[in-house]
Protein backbone atom coordinates (compact mmCIF):
# COMPACT_ATOMS: atom_id res chain seq x y z
CA UNK A 1 0.00 0.00 0.00
CA UNK A 2 1.44 3.43 -0.94
CA UNK A 3 2.55 5.52 2.05
CA UNK A 4 0.07 8.29 1.11
CA UNK A 5 -2.90 5.88 1.26
CA UNK A 6 -1.64 4.36 4.51
CA UNK A 7 -1.34 7.80 6.13
CA UNK A 8 -4.85 8.72 4.95
CA UNK A 9 -6.28 5.50 6.40
CA UNK A 10 -4.57 6.06 9.75
CA UNK A 11 -5.89 9.65 9.85
CA UNK A 12 -9.48 8.47 9.35
CA UNK A 13 -9.00 5.82 12.02
CA UNK A 14 -7.74 8.45 14.49
CA UNK A 15 -10.76 10.70 13.85
CA UNK A 16 -13.09 7.75 14.50
CA UNK A 17 -11.40 7.06 17.82
CA UNK A 18 -11.77 10.69 18.86
CA UNK A 19 -15.50 10.50 18.16
CA UNK A 20 -15.87 7.32 20.22
CA UNK A 21 -17.31 8.07 23.68
CA UNK A 22 -14.67 7.69 26.35
CA UNK A 23 -16.79 5.23 28.33
CA UNK A 24 -16.41 2.73 25.53
CA UNK A 25 -12.63 2.82 25.83
CA UNK A 26 -12.25 2.99 29.61
CA UNK A 27 -14.63 2.25 32.48
CA UNK A 28 -16.64 5.38 33.27
CA UNK A 29 -17.48 6.87 36.63
CA UNK A 30 -20.67 4.79 36.92
CA UNK A 31 -18.77 1.62 36.02
CA UNK A 32 -16.22 2.23 38.78
CA UNK A 33 -18.96 3.06 41.29
CA UNK A 34 -20.76 -0.18 40.51
CA UNK A 35 -17.57 -2.25 40.60
CA UNK A 36 -16.30 -0.77 43.88
CA UNK A 37 -19.62 -1.07 45.72
CA UNK A 38 -20.95 -4.34 44.33
CA UNK A 39 -18.21 -6.53 42.83
CA UNK A 40 -16.57 -7.05 46.19
CA UNK A 41 -17.32 -9.51 49.03
CA UNK A 42 -20.45 -7.60 50.05
CA UNK A 43 -21.30 -9.46 53.24
CA UNK A 44 -17.71 -9.40 54.49
CA UNK A 45 -17.42 -5.66 53.73
CA UNK A 46 -20.68 -5.04 55.55
CA UNK A 47 -19.57 -6.91 58.68
CA UNK A 48 -16.17 -5.17 58.69
CA UNK A 49 -17.76 -1.74 58.29
CA UNK A 50 -20.30 -2.52 61.01
CA UNK A 51 -17.54 -3.51 63.43
CA UNK A 52 -15.30 -0.56 62.58
CA UNK A 53 -18.09 2.02 62.80
CA UNK A 54 -18.84 1.03 66.42
CA UNK A 55 -15.25 1.47 67.63
CA UNK A 56 -14.99 4.41 70.07
CA UNK A 57 -12.05 5.98 68.25
CA UNK A 58 -12.11 9.31 70.10
CA UNK A 59 -10.40 12.14 68.20
CA UNK A 60 -10.09 9.88 65.13
CA UNK A 61 -13.89 9.87 64.86
CA UNK A 62 -13.84 13.65 64.40
CA UNK A 63 -11.20 13.34 61.68
CA UNK A 64 -13.19 10.60 59.92
CA UNK A 65 -16.38 12.69 59.99
CA UNK A 66 -14.44 15.68 58.62
CA UNK A 67 -13.22 13.52 55.70
CA UNK A 68 -16.77 12.23 55.23
CA UNK A 69 -18.01 15.82 54.95
CA UNK A 70 -15.33 16.52 52.36
CA UNK A 71 -16.74 13.85 50.05
CA UNK A 72 -20.43 14.22 51.05
CA UNK A 73 -21.25 17.89 50.90
CA UNK A 74 -24.85 17.19 51.97
CA UNK A 75 -23.82 15.80 55.37
CA UNK A 76 -25.56 18.27 57.68
CA UNK A 77 -25.21 17.83 61.44
CA UNK A 78 -26.62 21.22 62.37
CA UNK A 79 -29.99 19.71 63.32
CA UNK A 80 -28.44 16.86 65.32
CA UNK A 81 -29.15 16.64 69.06
CA UNK A 82 -25.41 16.26 69.69
CA UNK A 83 -22.41 17.57 67.81
CA UNK A 84 -19.68 15.28 69.16
CA UNK A 85 -19.75 11.52 68.61
CA UNK A 86 -17.87 8.62 70.20
CA UNK A 87 -17.96 6.59 66.97
CA UNK A 88 -19.10 6.69 63.36
CA UNK A 89 -22.02 4.48 64.36
CA UNK A 90 -23.22 7.15 66.79
CA UNK A 91 -23.09 9.68 63.96
CA UNK A 92 -24.94 7.35 61.56
CA UNK A 93 -27.84 6.80 63.98
CA UNK A 94 -27.86 10.33 65.41
CA UNK A 95 -31.04 11.74 66.87
CA UNK A 96 -32.36 15.15 65.89
CA UNK A 97 -32.95 18.08 68.19
CA UNK A 98 -36.60 18.60 69.20
CA UNK A 99 -38.62 20.40 66.52
CA UNK A 100 -36.12 19.72 63.73
CA UNK A 101 -38.75 17.77 61.76
CA UNK A 102 -42.26 19.20 62.25
CA UNK A 103 -44.92 16.54 61.65
CA UNK A 104 -47.70 17.73 59.35
CA UNK A 105 -51.02 17.43 61.27
CA UNK A 106 -53.33 17.58 58.23
CA UNK A 107 -56.05 14.91 58.46
CA UNK A 108 -56.21 12.50 55.56
CA UNK A 109 -52.50 12.43 54.74
CA UNK A 110 -49.71 10.00 55.44
CA UNK A 111 -46.34 11.65 56.06
CA UNK A 112 -42.89 10.60 54.95
CA UNK A 113 -41.33 8.18 57.45
CA UNK A 114 -37.78 9.32 56.72
CA UNK A 115 -35.49 11.87 55.11
CA UNK A 116 -34.98 10.59 51.57
CA UNK A 117 -34.81 11.15 47.84
CA UNK A 118 -38.10 10.22 46.20
CA UNK A 119 -37.55 7.51 43.61
CA UNK A 120 -39.95 5.42 41.54
CA UNK A 121 -43.55 5.80 42.69
CA UNK A 122 -47.14 5.53 41.53
CA UNK A 123 -49.74 2.79 41.32
CA UNK A 124 -48.95 -0.89 41.57
CA UNK A 125 -50.17 -2.48 38.33
CA UNK A 126 -51.68 -5.65 39.74
CA UNK A 127 -48.55 -6.82 41.54
CA UNK A 128 -46.04 -5.18 39.15
CA UNK A 129 -44.09 -2.03 40.00
CA UNK A 130 -40.73 -0.45 39.18
CA UNK A 131 -37.42 0.10 40.95
CA UNK A 132 -36.26 2.32 38.06
CA UNK A 133 -37.44 3.02 34.52
CA UNK A 134 -37.48 -0.24 32.58
CA UNK A 135 -36.71 -2.38 35.65
CA UNK A 136 -39.91 -3.94 37.00
CA UNK A 137 -40.31 -6.34 39.91
CA UNK A 138 -43.26 -7.97 41.65
CA UNK A 139 -44.82 -7.89 45.09
CA UNK A 140 -44.68 -11.71 45.23
CA UNK A 141 -40.88 -11.56 45.16
CA UNK A 142 -40.62 -8.64 47.58
CA UNK A 143 -43.08 -9.26 50.41
CA UNK A 144 -42.73 -13.00 50.95
CA UNK A 145 -46.36 -13.34 52.11
CA UNK A 146 -49.32 -14.12 49.78
CA UNK A 147 -51.75 -12.31 52.09
CA UNK A 148 -49.70 -9.11 51.94
CA UNK A 149 -49.39 -9.41 48.17
CA UNK A 150 -53.17 -9.48 47.76
CA UNK A 151 -53.63 -6.68 50.26
CA UNK A 152 -51.43 -4.26 48.31
CA UNK A 153 -52.45 -5.38 44.82
CA UNK A 154 -53.29 -2.28 42.71
CA UNK A 155 -52.27 -0.07 45.63
CA UNK A 156 -49.90 2.90 45.73
CA UNK A 157 -46.17 2.89 46.39
CA UNK A 158 -43.25 5.26 46.86
CA UNK A 159 -39.52 4.52 46.91
CA UNK A 160 -37.55 6.53 49.48
CA UNK A 161 -33.75 6.35 49.23
CA UNK A 162 -31.73 7.34 52.29
CA UNK A 163 -28.25 8.51 51.32
CA UNK A 164 -25.38 7.64 53.65
CA UNK A 165 -25.18 11.26 54.79
CA UNK A 166 -28.89 11.47 55.72
CA UNK A 167 -30.62 11.14 59.06
CA UNK A 168 -31.10 7.35 59.36
CA UNK A 169 -34.04 6.96 61.74
CA UNK A 170 -37.53 6.30 60.41
CA UNK A 171 -40.94 7.09 61.86
CA UNK A 172 -44.61 6.13 61.78
CA UNK A 173 -46.31 7.75 58.76
CA UNK A 174 -49.69 7.83 60.54
CA UNK A 175 -51.37 6.82 63.78
CA UNK A 176 -51.26 3.04 63.53
CA UNK A 177 -50.84 -0.33 65.20
CA UNK A 178 -48.10 -2.78 64.22
CA UNK A 179 -49.18 -6.39 64.47
CA UNK A 180 -46.60 -8.18 62.35
CA UNK A 181 -43.09 -7.87 60.93
CA UNK A 182 -41.83 -10.19 58.20
CA UNK A 183 -38.05 -10.36 58.15
CA UNK A 184 -36.52 -11.75 54.92
CA UNK A 185 -32.81 -12.50 54.77
CA UNK A 186 -30.93 -11.71 51.60
CA UNK A 187 -27.95 -10.11 49.89
CA UNK A 188 -26.41 -6.68 50.41
CA UNK A 189 -26.33 -5.03 46.98
CA UNK A 190 -25.87 -1.28 46.89
CA UNK A 191 -29.26 0.39 46.31
CA UNK A 192 -28.06 3.60 44.65
CA UNK A 193 -29.50 4.64 41.23
CA UNK A 194 -26.51 3.14 39.40
CA UNK A 195 -27.19 -0.32 40.82
CA UNK A 196 -30.96 0.01 40.32
CA UNK A 197 -30.32 0.54 36.59
CA UNK A 198 -28.14 -2.57 36.36
CA UNK A 199 -29.46 -5.23 38.73
CA UNK A 200 -32.93 -6.57 37.97
CA UNK A 201 -35.38 -6.89 40.88
CA UNK A 202 -32.65 -5.66 43.24
CA UNK A 203 -34.98 -4.92 46.16
CA UNK A 204 -36.18 -8.54 46.10
CA UNK A 205 -32.60 -9.79 46.46
CA UNK A 206 -31.56 -7.79 49.52
CA UNK A 207 -32.22 -8.32 53.21
CA UNK A 208 -35.41 -6.54 54.27
CA UNK A 209 -38.00 -6.14 57.00
CA UNK A 210 -41.68 -5.71 56.07
CA UNK A 211 -43.52 -3.72 58.76
CA UNK A 212 -47.30 -3.94 58.37
CA UNK A 213 -49.35 -1.11 59.90
CA UNK A 214 -53.06 -0.82 60.58
CA UNK A 215 -53.93 2.91 60.55
CA UNK A 216 -56.29 4.01 63.30
CA UNK A 217 -59.82 4.67 62.11
CA UNK A 218 -59.21 3.30 58.61
CA UNK A 219 -59.88 0.04 56.80
CA UNK A 220 -56.77 0.56 54.66
CA UNK A 221 -53.35 -0.85 55.39
CA UNK A 222 -49.81 0.49 55.08
CA UNK A 223 -46.52 -1.37 54.84
CA UNK A 224 -42.98 -0.07 55.18
CA UNK A 225 -40.33 -2.30 53.62
CA UNK A 226 -36.94 -1.40 55.09
CA UNK A 227 -34.40 -2.64 52.53
CA UNK A 228 -30.86 -3.09 53.82
CA UNK A 229 -27.79 -2.68 51.60
CA UNK A 230 -24.02 -2.97 51.54
CA UNK A 231 -22.48 -1.59 54.76
CA UNK A 232 -25.98 -1.36 56.26
CA UNK A 233 -27.29 -4.93 56.55
CA UNK A 234 -28.80 -4.28 59.94
CA UNK A 235 -32.18 -2.78 60.80
CA UNK A 236 -33.29 -1.85 64.32
CA UNK A 237 -37.03 -1.96 65.04
CA UNK A 238 -38.18 -0.82 68.47
CA UNK A 239 -41.20 -3.14 68.39
CA UNK A 240 -38.86 -6.15 68.21
CA UNK A 241 -36.45 -4.93 70.84
CA UNK A 242 -33.45 -6.22 68.90
CA UNK A 243 -31.46 -5.58 65.76
CA UNK A 244 -32.55 -7.58 62.73
CA UNK A 245 -29.48 -8.59 60.77
CA UNK A 246 -27.86 -11.14 58.48
CA UNK A 247 -27.67 -13.82 61.17
CA UNK A 248 -31.43 -14.44 61.03
CA UNK A 249 -31.87 -16.70 58.00
CA UNK A 250 -34.99 -17.25 55.90
CA UNK A 251 -38.36 -15.49 55.87
CA UNK A 252 -39.40 -14.91 59.47
CA UNK A 253 -42.94 -13.66 60.28
CA UNK A 254 -42.84 -12.11 63.75
CA UNK A 255 -46.05 -11.23 65.64
CA UNK A 256 -45.81 -8.00 67.61
CA UNK A 257 -48.12 -5.69 69.54
CA UNK A 258 -47.23 -2.02 69.30
CA UNK A 259 -49.06 1.25 68.76
CA UNK A 260 -47.62 4.47 67.37
CA UNK A 261 -48.68 8.05 66.82
CA UNK A 262 -47.81 9.87 63.62
CA UNK A 263 -44.14 10.80 63.76
CA UNK A 264 -43.17 8.35 66.52
CA UNK A 265 -39.84 6.66 65.90
CA UNK A 266 -40.06 3.09 64.55
CA UNK A 267 -36.36 2.30 64.29
CA UNK A 268 -33.21 3.01 62.33
CA UNK A 269 -30.74 1.79 59.72
CA UNK A 270 -27.12 1.38 60.71
CA UNK A 271 -25.93 3.42 57.71
CA UNK A 272 -28.37 4.34 54.94
CA UNK A 273 -30.60 2.48 52.52
CA UNK A 274 -34.16 2.47 51.15
CA UNK A 275 -37.70 2.35 52.50
CA UNK A 276 -40.50 1.24 50.19
CA UNK A 277 -43.87 2.62 51.28
CA UNK A 278 -47.00 0.70 50.25
CA UNK A 279 -50.63 1.66 50.78
CA UNK A 280 -53.81 -0.12 49.80
CA UNK A 281 -55.91 0.85 46.81
CA UNK A 282 -57.25 4.41 46.84
CA UNK A 283 -54.14 6.13 48.24
CA UNK A 284 -52.25 8.54 45.96
CA UNK A 285 -49.04 10.57 46.07
CA UNK A 286 -49.53 14.10 47.35
CA UNK A 287 -49.61 16.86 44.73
CA UNK A 288 -46.35 18.56 43.84
CA UNK A 289 -43.99 15.67 44.56
CA UNK A 290 -41.72 14.53 41.75
CA UNK A 291 -39.07 11.85 41.34
CA UNK A 292 -35.72 13.20 42.58
CA UNK A 293 -37.30 15.49 45.19
CA UNK A 294 -35.89 15.61 48.71
CA UNK A 295 -38.55 14.74 51.28
CA UNK A 296 -38.23 15.06 55.03
CA UNK A 297 -39.69 13.21 57.98
CA UNK A 298 -43.20 14.55 58.63
CA UNK A 299 -43.74 16.01 55.16
CA UNK A 300 -47.02 14.94 53.46
CA UNK A 301 -46.38 11.97 51.19
CA UNK A 302 -49.64 10.12 50.44
CA UNK A 303 -53.29 11.10 50.57
CA UNK A 304 -55.62 8.65 52.28
CA UNK A 305 -58.74 7.51 50.42
CA UNK A 306 -61.66 9.92 50.74
CA UNK A 307 -64.65 8.17 52.36
CA UNK A 308 -67.83 8.13 50.27
CA UNK A 309 -70.16 11.04 50.96
CA UNK A 310 -73.35 10.11 52.81
CA UNK A 311 -76.50 11.33 51.04
CA UNK A 312 -78.27 14.15 52.87
CA UNK A 313 -81.85 13.01 53.73
CA UNK A 314 -83.06 16.62 53.83
CA UNK A 315 -81.78 17.24 50.30
CA UNK A 316 -81.85 13.91 48.45
CA UNK A 317 -80.19 13.81 45.09
CA UNK A 318 -82.42 13.40 42.09
CA UNK A 319 -82.35 9.99 40.40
Amino acid sequence: MPLRDLAKKLSVRTRDLRKTPRRRLLPGREDWNFLLTNRIPRRLATRLMGGFSKLPTGPLTGVTIALWRLFSRDLDLSDSKQQRFRSLHDCFIRELRPGARPIDPTPGVMVSPCDAILGAHGRVDGTRLFQAKGFPYRLEELLGDPELVERFRDGAYATLRLKASFYHRFHAPCDADVRRVVYISGDTWNVNPIALRRVEALFTKNERAVVELQPHGSQGRVALVAVAAILVASVRLHCLGATVDLRRRGANPIDVTASYRRGDELGWFQHGSTILVFATRGHALCDGLREGDLVRVGQPLLRLPTPPTEPNPSNPSKP
